[in-house]
């Protein structure tokens, strides 16, 4: 992921990174199955996905820490 995308991620409230979370999360289940079955061509994407998937939980825990310490609601 490009800086530019981690930026417009840090823009999104934390619904919308969760709902985009759980589509990356369906993603990579959906690469490891066609690793198993061996129907996968690029093997590099399953680890691009991951580490999409472990930017975008970053960006929730930053800003659910951050609604906590400015006490937001």
């Amino acid at each position: 992921m490009k800086r530019d995308e981690l930026g417009k991620l840090r823009e999104l409230t934390v619904a919308e990174l969760t709902k985009r979370a759980r589509e990356t999360k369906e993603e990579l289940f959906n690469l490891r199955f066609q690793l198993r079955t061996g129907h996968l061509s690029d093997f590099s994407r399953v680890r691009a996905v991951r580490q999409t998937y472990a930017q975008i939980q970053t960006v929730i825990s930053e800003k659910r820490i951050a609604e906590n310490k400015h006490g937001a609601a």
